[in-house]
């Protein structure tokens, strides 16, 4: 694994100068290597991670499971690939188990849910059937705790 990566995958964000610092590399070197693995498709891209309270209220996070009918030539690739395509999608994987698909999704509202799943993903030719699943409250987000634990102080002596 790429001295690079590793330190991204550790979770801070770094400037080129920092990460340079760190692995005792000049910043020609660092940039150099960092563009080498985009250009190699190993580094997709990075993004922060917000607490989830600070997206707009109405913001919905839905995870869809979807039954599909494996093609002859392509097996589950074109299909996965065609509901990878929707831009409300943000991740779609292949599963075992009991169904084929998993979709997750971040959309304005429940009607938006409701109408990309029956006007989009169930009018697709092999999907079969769908289940989708609201996430109603997020505990960790991309490895981080969301969750305050309690101080000792904001206890009560009593409990009921």
């Amino acid at each position: 694994m790429s001295k690079i990566i590793q330190l991204l995958a550790e979770g801070e964000y770094l400037s080129t100068e920092q990460m340079g610092q760190v692995l005792g590399m000049d910043n020609a070197e660092v940039e150099a290597e960092l563009k080498r693995l985009k250009d190699e498709g190993v580094l997709l891209g990075w993004i922060p991670v917000l607490h989830p309270e600070h997206e707009d209220e109405d913001t919905v996070r839905a995870v869809i499971e979807v039954k599909i009918n494996p093609e002859r030539e392509d097996g589950f690739d074109r299909i996965a690939e065609r509901i990878s395509k929707f831009d409300r999608v943000e991740s779609c994987y292949l599963m075992s188990g009991a169904y084929d698909l998993l979709v997750v999704l971040r959309a304005q509202n429940l009607k938006r849910v409701a109408s990309f799943v029956f006007e989009k993903l169930a009018s697709i030719d092999g999907v079969t059937s769908t289940a989708t699943h609201f996430m109603l409250k997020a505990y960790k987000e991309q490895g981080h705790l969301l969750a305050q634990a309690a101080s000792e102080a904001d206890k009560p002596a009593v409990s009921p």
